[in-house]
This record gives C-alpha cells, sequence and structure tokens, in this order.
C-alpha cells in the first residue's frame, strides 16, 4: 500500500529523500579529513578537537530511536521537513563557527536534525513502492547510504585543500534546498498518531546510548579501563539497557513496541546490520592514515585512492536491483559476505610497497560486496515486517548500523595503536648489538646505528613496520568476522518460505 506518493510522482520522490540521504551520510565522514585544519584554526588539543566528531554521533545516536515516536506524533512528511531544514541551518552555522564551544554545539544540532534523515528516506521508500519493487527501492537508497561515507574522504579532501574546512559543511546547502523543494511538493503526509510519550524509556535508552557512545570514542584517548571515566560510562550504559529492557517488556505503552522485535527477519536482520556496519565504517577508518602515515599519500590521492569501493557499491546495487526477484536473496548475501572476506583477506596481504593499482582493485571487490549485502538484507529484514512498525523499524535498524560502526571503528583502531607497540618490541628485539647479524651488518651511509641519525631513522622503520604488522592484523580479524555472519543467513526467511502465519503477518497480508 502506498501511502507517500503516487505512482506518477515516486521518481521525483526518489530524487528528492535521497538528496537527504547523501546529505547526512556524506555528513558521516566529510568532516574527519578536516579535523586537523580546524584543530589549527581554533588552536585545539587532540582531546578538545575530538568532540566535534563526538558531539555529533552522540547526538545522532540518541535521537535517533525517537524518530519513529515523532513520525506518528507529528506526521512523517513534518518530520522530515524539520529534519532537513534543521540540518542544513545547523550546518551552515558549523561552517560559520568561530570558536571551538560554537562548532561542538552545532555539530550536537548537526546530529539531532539528521538521526532521522536515512531512517525516514528508508520508510518513505518502503510506503512509495510496492512490496515487488522493494528491491529496487532498497538498491537506490543503499547508494545513497554507503556510498556518501566512502566519497566522503574524497569530496571533504578536496574541499579542504581547494578552499579551507569550512566547506565542508557548506557543500549541504544545495542538498538540502532542493531536498526541502522536493519532499514539501511530491512527499505525502502520514496519518498521526497520538501515541503516550514513554519519557522514562526513552530517558533510559539515551543514558544508555550516549554513555556507550562516549566510552566508544573516549576509549582509546583515555587508555580504556584504566581510566575511571570509562568504567563509569560503561557501568552507566549497562544498568541504563538493562532497566530499558525490563521496562520495555513490563511497560503497557513502552517507548519501543516489543511487536517490532517479534518478526523474526528483523531480529536477524539488526543483527546482521551490526556486523555489516563494524567491516563498512572499520575499513575506511584503517586505511586512510594506512595510505597517509606508511605510504605517504597526501590527502586528495588518498580519496582518489579509495574512490573505486564506491563505484563497486554502486555497480552491485545496480545488479542486485535487477536480480533480486529472480534469485534467493541469501544467495546474493551470501556473495556480498565473500567477496568482503575475500577484499579483506587481499588487504591483509599489503606492505608498505603496495601499488595504487592493488588498492583499487581491493576497493572495488569489496565495495561490490558491500552492495551485494546490503540491498538484499534491508529487503529482506522488512519483507515480513508489519508496516505500522515500519519508521520504527528503520530507526532501529540504522542504530544498529550506526552503534556497529562505533564499535568497530574503537575495537579496530585500538588494536592497531596496541599491537604496533608490541611488534615494535618484538622487532626490535633482531636490532641489538649482542646479535651477531646486527655486528657484522653492513649499514648503508645515514642508516648505521653508531649515529644518532642512523638510530633514529632505524627505528623509524621498526614502527612503520610494526604499524603495517598491526593494520594486516586488523583485515585479516575482519575476514573472520565476514565469514562468521555467514550462519545467520539460515534464520533469515524470503517472502515466499514464511512460517505459519501470525496475528501481525495476517494483518500485513489484508494490507
Amino acid at each position: 500500500m502506498t501511502t507517500s506518493g503516487n505512482a506518477e510522482y515516486r521518481g521525483l520522490v526518489t530524487v528528492s529523500i535521497m538528496l537527504a540521504t547523501i546529505m547526512q551520510a556524506l555528513d558521516t565522514t566529510i568532516a574527519n579529513v578536516a579535523l586537523p585544519h580546524m584543530q589549527g584554526s581554533m588552536s585545539a588539543t587532540d582531546d578538545q578537537i575530538s568532540w566535534v566528531l563526538t558531539s555529533y554521533i552522540v547526538a545522532a545516536a540518541i535521537m535517533t530511536p525517537m524518530t519513529g515516536f515523532l513520525s506518528a506524533r507529528i506526521g512523517r512528511k513534518r518530520l522530515f521537513l524539520l529534519s532537513v531544514v534543521g540540518f542544513t541551518i545547523s550546518s551552515v552555522l558549523c561552517g560559520l563557527a568561530g570558536s571551538l564551544n560554537e562548532i561542538v554545539l552545532f555539530r550536537l544540532l548537526q546530529g539531532v536534525f539528521g538521526a532521522g534523515l536515512v531512517p525516514l528516506s528508508q520508510a518513505v521508500l518502503l510506503d512509495t513502492y510496492p512490496r515487488e519493487q522493494h528491491g529496487s527501492a532498497m538498491a537506490m537508497w543503499g547508494v545513497g547510504v554507503m556510498v556518501g561515507p566512502i566519497l566522503g574522504p574524497t569530496l571533504g579532501g578536496y574541499l579542504t585543500e581547494s578552499f579551507n574546512w569550512r566547506w565542508v559543511f557548506f557543500i549541504n546547502i544545495p542538498f538540502g534546498i532542493l531536498s526541502l523543494l522536493g519532499i514539501m511538493t511530491f512527499v505525502k503526509e502520514t496519518e498521526r498518531e497520538h501515541k503516550r510519550f514513554d519519557l522514562f524509556g526513552f530517558a533510559l535508552l539515551s543514558i544508555a546510548i550516549g554513555a556507550l557512545q562516549l566510552l566508544l570514542d573516549r576509549g582509546q584517548s583515555q587508555d580504556w579501563f584504566s581510566s575511571t571515566e570509562i568504567v563509569i560510562e560503561t557501568l552507566v550504559a549497562a544498568v541504563a539497557f538493562y532497566m530499558f529492557v525490563v521496562h520495555m517488556v513490563t511497560d503497557d505503552a513502552p517507548f519501543i513496541e516489543v511487536g517490532l522485535f517479534r518478526d523474526r527477519n528483523m531480529v536477524v536482520g539488526l543483527i546482521f546490520i551490526f556486523v555489516v556496519g563494524i567491516i563498512l565504517l572499520a575499513t575506511l577508518a584503517l586505511l586512510p592514515p594506512f595510505l597517509q602515515n606508511l605510504l605517504g599519500y597526501p590527502v586528495v590521492t588518498t580519496g582518489l585512492a579509495l574512490a573505486p569501493r564506491g563505484i563497486g557499491s554502486m555497480t552491485a546495487m545496480l545488479v542486485v536491483g535487477r536480480l533480486i526477484n529472480r534469485v534467493d536473496t541469501r544467495l546474493l548475501i551470501l556473495g556480498g559476505l565473500l567477496l568482503m572476506a575475500l577484499s579483506l583477506w587481499q588487504m591483509a596481504q599489503f606492505n608498505t610497497n603496495v601499488d595504487t593499482l592493488t588498492i583499487a582493485m581491493t576497493g572495488i571487490v569489496q565495495g561490490l560486496g558491500l552492495g551485494f549485502i546490503f540491498v538484499p538484507l534491508s529487503t529482506l529484514t522488512f519483507a515480513t515486517l508489519n508496516p505500522r512498525f515500519r519508521t520504527e523499524g528503520t530507526a532501529m535498524y540504522s542504530l544498529m548500523r550506526n552503534i556497529g560502526s562505533s564499535i568497530g571503528i574503537s575495537i579496530m583502531v585500538t588494536l592497531v595503536a596496541r599491537n604496533t607497540q608490541i611488534n615494535h618490541a618484538t622487532l626490535s628485539e633482531y636490532l641489538t648489538p649482542f646479535r651477531n647479524a646486527f655486528q657484522h651488518a653492513r649499514w648503508p651511509t645515514g642508516l648505521s646505528p653508531d649515529t644518532v641519525s642512523g638510530l633514529a631513522y632505524l627505528n623509524h622503520m621498526v614502527t612503520d613496520q610494526a604499524a603495517t604488522i598491526a593494520y594486516l592484523n586488523d583485515f585479516r580479524l575482519m575476514t573472520w568476522i565476514s565469514l562468521a555472519a555467514i550462519p545467520l543467513l539460515l534464520l533469515l526467511q524470503t517472502p515466499g518460505r514464511k512460517a505459519a502465519p501470525t496475528e501481525e503477518n495476517l494483518e500485513l497480508a489484508l494490507e
């Protein structure tokens, strides 16, 4: 049943909401490249400038679950318009910010207004297209969600180098204006429901998510559980989440309805997208420092080397959009997981002499894998879900992807830092005057351990090799994570192989 747009306007509805999706998705990574320039402009320390990212992540994570309630209370179209206007204005304010406090505040507002853009766009597309075209619709939606973060570093690097860091925020203005006009004209409003707002449930979930995001974002800089701050945030997150779950299953009208989790595909899909989130942004977080710090790539070249990943994703999504109604959807996801594992295994064979073509080819393979996973998974997750849970379900889907990304980045970055130290200590054991090979070695000019400069250069080489091994170990770990997700496919149901009809599935069939 179509609720968000007439059939003749489907293309225009799609373009309008895709502009909003791309705008928000770009912002997840585009600002990362500009952080060093912001830091110099505002004379901030590393810890202070990190709040530019932390404030956005925490605000978006807390507000994402609110999307379902606000959509029901004020209407999906009104919420969409409010989100686009607020996100665009806060982007302009970020670009005009003159102090660290201002940009952190405006980034927080960006997160508040941007939290609903991705789940709202997904819900609108699912309602705009008939069920048999959901695969194609999710392919179009996936292009924005997946390609935005991938192209973010490339575009951010170009804007920062060619103009200045403020343009990574000003670039949102044309996207916001065009999206606003399209949504106002072509998207239809949904019926409003006067749901009771579960303030206690929302507060518990917000505290849990906020504490989790803070500990993930600040864990590495605070040396994890040796820090009192991280221990407190962990305890707060665990207690608040436990209380939220108990409240959700016992309250008559909880903040998130329990019925959402009675759909098997929905639950499995949430677990699956969590795993995909770990791999999606963790790889993007590792590759830029690997290319810049170890291979000496400039910012713009790094962005260009990562761009083929986006090309692979777009190509796969266009192909999947045509195959999804002809092939078992789970086989497409299986193919995507195997491609992902292959690309990560290839990355685990990198060294400091790897050429740009090899990097680009592995990026294309990984992009193809992500495309073959993302679209079928989005389609299957909502295939059997009651339409009244759609907006709430898309919000949870986005939240799990974001939490997975945060956990993946935190774990992988921490492992790189710690394994670099361990590897450095291990490799240094072979460079001592007590080893025969070291004593009789013929050192090139400038590399002799008998000089201070020679020792410094030797230490630099050892550090580079230690860091390279640490990065490769991370890629190898993500390979096994990709393969470990394969058994989840057995739990997913295709629309043609449903279990015995439940009351919710009968309602879905009638609609």
